[in-house]
């Protein structure tokens, strides 16, 4: 809940946004087909932080099937 509190079920323990993006750059050369960035619900988050994080995924997502594009 720290790192991306506007969803509707929070989940203690997960990931950081630091954490998803190394994963996420790890992949670079395997062939990943889709994706999908869920639960961002700015009702629960008037501050914005989920969006921010939900934007930076759907970033490192996009450079990762460019960097895959590119091979």
């Amino acid at each position: 809940p720290a790192y991306a509190p506007g969803t509707g079920t929070p989940v203690w323990g997960g990931l950081t946004s630091a954490q998803a993006a190394i994963i996420l750059r790890e992949l670079a050369g395997i062939n990943v087909v889709g994706a999908d960035v869920v639960e961002v619900s700015p009702p629960y988050d008037p501050a914005g932080i989920t969006a921010v994080a939900g934007a930076h995924v759907a970033m490192e997502l996009i450079c990762l099937w460019g960097w895959t594009r590119r091979g």
